[in-house]
């Protein structure tokens, strides 16, 4: 490549702005042209970084592994970003990994060649140095316990000037948002909890406006260039940029309209970038008289939350049969250990430790059923009903055409509702899956103390398992080991079940025409969602696969257990078996020991009853 364009390339590259001529040939010089083939990866988390990377062409995702070694898209790079640029400060290894999308072209600033140069042309580091702490200072401002930004765009300084009813706003460059999403970021720093932390609801709200846009289209209401821009520019956000533009807080006055809004503005401001115009030139994609064509917030964002439920929930059935899976295998693993069922937390009769782990099993399984049957409310959606759901501002034919694309769109059988007044101010199907989810977790917490329960003491409780540990249990006695993870999972219940309660408040604070808390609505669903998700994994990886039994001490629990006198009952009587359970109980001797002291079975006739196929199933007896 010759080296004037890659001169006049990287005057362009935040990092370098306000280098003159003469720096900026010496920097230029010390860069490395790479081409990455699609898929490539150009590096990856926890090695060490080496290279400034410059994306000249294509595009670039950047990824992160989770604990359990899913995948997780954080952003993607494409010409004129840069990334890496941390290895030009510091010998720290990398954080994310990162791969070409497409055939990649970029610049490399080795950091053994970027030091020499500063060494050489020290007034080159001032310059690039203070740009790079600028980056990641803003960075690290939008950096929260959740999720760190690793795609906050680079503020050059330059803005736009933007209007609305309430006045003007000077709204930097390089924003995607416009000014109503800046009145809502300044109104609403509530939770700290924005619509960047839920995928699905992003994706969502852009497959509705795509639905919209190709409705219009057809209609003869949009041009075929805004459609096709407005389209791209949606198709980018269901495949996962411009995320981070998504920047209003979940919890919101206005109904939801600052989620629209913010929607609206990413994608007509992309849309203009698509036509080849400058962000914020709305005469020519306008994100009211566009982008927002025959909607309302009040059909646009309900049908959108909606269809990122559905999305959700289809990876939350996922993860919920994964913890299903690892119960049903440690059903297997301790299908032969045999030991006392309690009821009231008393001895009752025995079982094995497979029968209680398949039971665990088997009622979630039930809470598949109840999920998907309750998602499928959603699928009866209000498009076309704009405001109050009289179709105003609306083609008569307008919703049935959205509805056909978003059914395209999503792949789901989205039906439109057969009244639009009531669909629009009903929350009903909130209320129904939340009590869904709710369930889960009360189920969930259940088993969490039983869990607690068995692998009490372990010296002084019933140690009928052990719970894999996961860190020292106090800072005061040696030794200690909790069992944290059940208790989290303890605590994830508590927050679920409060959230019902709020998705139920909300619910019934509807008045007249619309709900016009939905948002409060839609943020505790979507919290329950995502911690249930991460409660059920960590609980399945941290916790179940690693339980191991005791089984000695399961055996020694039934045979010294006034409960197995239960299982003597049909061969000696209820009357027998009463005095044999009074004389054990008050005496301190076992029910095995008295039967053979006081000649009421032999030895063999006795192992026979005790054993555990004869206890722990129905069987055959003969009439008295």
């Amino acid at each position: 490549m010759k080296p004037e364009i890659i001169q006049e390339f990287i005057k362009k590259i935040e990092l370098f702005k306000g280098l003159n001529e003469k720096q900026n040939k010496l920097l230029a010089d010390s860069l490395t042209v790479k081409e990455f083939d699609a898929n490539a990866l150009i590096f990856s988390e926890n090695n060490p970084r080496k290279n400034l990377y410059i994306i000249f062409d294509g595009e670039v995702e950047l990824f992160k592994k989770t604990p359990f070694g899913e995948e997780k898209r954080l952003t993607f790079f494409s010409k004129y970003d840069f990334l890496g640029e941390g290895s030009l400060m510091d010998d720290s290894p990398h954080s994310t990994s990162a791969r070409s999308t497409i055939k990649t072209t970029a610049f490399l600033l080795n950091k053994t060649d970027f030091h020499k140069l500063i060494k050489d042309h020290g007034d080159i580091a001032g310059n690039v140095l203070s740009h790079i702490a600028r980056v990641i200072s803003r960075r690290m401002q939008q950096a929260n316990t959740r999720t760190i930004n690793v795609a906050s765009q680079y503020q050059s300084g330059r803005t736009r000037r933007e209007h609305d009813l309430i006045g003007e706003r000077d709204v930097p460059h390089e924003y995607y948002y416009g000014i109503q999403t800046l009145r809502a970021l300044e109104n609403f720093n509530i939770s700290g909890v924005t619509l960047s932390f839920y995928p699905a609801i992003i994706e969502s709200l852009a497959m509705v406006k795509m639905a919209a846009a190709k409705a219009n289209y057809e209609l003869g209401l949009l041009s075929k260039p805004i459609t096709e821009a407005i389209t791209q520019a949606c198709n980018e956000i269901i495949n996962g940029k411009f995320h981070t533009h998504f920047v209003v807080d979940m919890i919101q006055g206005g109904a939801g309209t600052s989620s629209n809004m913010n929607a609206n503005e990413v994608i007509a401001n992309r849309a203009l970038e698509i036509l080849g115009y400058e962000k914020g030139e709305y005469k020519y994609c306008h994100p009211n008289n566009h982008v927002n064509l025959s909607q309302s917030t009040n059909d646009a964002y309900p049908t959108s939350i909606k269809i990122a439920i559905i999305k959700a929930n289809q990876k939350l059935v996922e993860v919920l049969q994964g913890m299903i899976e690892s119960l049903r295998n440690k059903s297997e693993e301790f299908k032969s250990v045999l030991k006392m069922g309690r009821t009231q937390l008393q001895d009752a009769v025995p079982m094995t430790l497979g029968q209680e782990f398949e039971a665990y099993a088997c009622t979630f399984e039930e809470e598949i059923e109840r999920l998907e049957q309750n998602s499928k409310l959603f699928l009866e959606v209000n498009m076309g009903a704009t405001a109050i759901g009289t179709g105003i501002n609306s083609d008569p034919d307008y919703s049935p055409k959205c509805v056909k694309h978003l059914q395209q769109i999503t792949g789901y059988d989205i039906k439109l509702a057969a009244n639009l007044v009531e669909a629009t101010q009903d929350t009903g199907a909130f209320v129904m899956y939340s009590s869904a989810i709710k369930r889960l977790a009360v189920k969930l917490s259940k088993m969490a103390n039983d869990l607690r329960l068995l692998s009490s003491g372990p010296r002084t409780g019933i140690n009928e398992i052990n719970l894999p540990a996961m860190q020292p249990g106090s800072s005061i006695m040696p030794g200690k080991v909790n069992p944290v993870i059940p208790e989290v999972v303890n605590q994830i219940a508590f927050k679920v079940i409060g959230n019902d309660l709020t998705v139920t408040l909300g619910a019934e604070a509807g008045q007249l025409q619309l709900n016009v808390m939905e948002p409060i609505i839609v943020h505790s669903i979507f919290d329950s969602i995502e911690i249930l998700k991460n409660g059920m994994n960590t609980l399945r990886f941290r916790c179940i696969d690693g339980i191991t039994a005791n089984e000695e001490r399961c055996r020694e629990l039934v045979v010294n257990s006034i409960g197995i006198v239960t299982a003597l009952n049909p061969y000696l009587g209820y009357e027998v078996s009463t005095q044999l359970a009074k004389d054990a109980l008050k005496n301190n001797r076992g029910v095995y020991e008295l039967v053979l002291e006081n000649n009421l079975m032999s030895k063999e006739e006795l192992d026979k009853v005790l054993s555990p196929e004869e206890m722990i199933k129905p069987r055959k007896f003969t009439k008295k």
